[in-house]
């Protein structure tokens, strides 16, 4: 993403005691925006990451298939490598999570994500995916990102929603937005638009 002011609202999407790299986060958020606006083979694609914090997301998930990221050398799985993103674009059509380690390797694919969800709270209409998110978000230091299948991308920490991304404005007039008081910024240039949650 070529345009400064939208790489500077993605890396205010998560605050840094979350222990995550903001260039990391924000080549999570680029792909899960290509995932949002692109889908796969001509069809929306659903789909959740977990950035950071990887050592207790692991202890809180399991595979739901053999993985089909395991055994390969940690630099073949660099989150910023093209070939991976492609891989990833692949297997995000497979049920479950991708986690991926702060420093933005993607250990693992097809993860169930089995973070505890009490006192957790959602706005009614979000779906298991983004519960799975906001539980784990809630119970790790990992922040975690929801790609819908209706083309927005939802940031959680610490259980809530902290930011949500419209990849194509003029979505924004069309999906309700979960964030009460947001601050929101637009990018005609990318055709995207960012909605953050403000600070306290």
């Amino acid at each position: 993403m070529e345009d400064t002011e939208m790489r500077t609202v993605f890396k205010n999407l998560c605050t840094p005691e979350r222990g995550v790299s903001p260039e990391v986060l924000e080549s999570v958020l680029e792909l899960c925006v290509e995932l949002a606006r692109e889908g796969r083979e001509g069809r929306k694609i659903g789909t959740l990451f977990t950035v950071g914090d990887e050592e207790k997301v692991l202890r809180y998930s399991r595979p739901l298939i053999l993985d089909p990221l395991y055994g390969h050398p940690p630099e073949r799985k660099r989150i910023d490598n093209a070939d991976m993103r492609e891989t990833v674009k692949e297997l995000a059509q497979l049920d479950g999570a991708f986690i991926v380690s702060g420093t933005g390797v993607v250990l693992s694919a097809a993860r169930y994500l089995e973070a505890p969800a009490q006192g957790v709270t959602l706005p009614l209409g979000l779906g298991t995916r983004h519960m799975a998110a906001a539980a784990m978000s809630r119970h790790t230091r990992a922040v975690a990102v929801v790609v819908s299948t209706n083309s927005v991308v939802r940031v959680f920490e610490n259980g809530e929603i902290v930011g949500e991304i419209l990849p194509e404005l003029w979505l924004i007039g069309r999906e309700s937005l979960y964030i009460t008081n947001p601050t929101i910024q637009e990018s005609k240039k990318e055709k995207i638009t960012v909605v953050t949650k403000e600070s306290s």
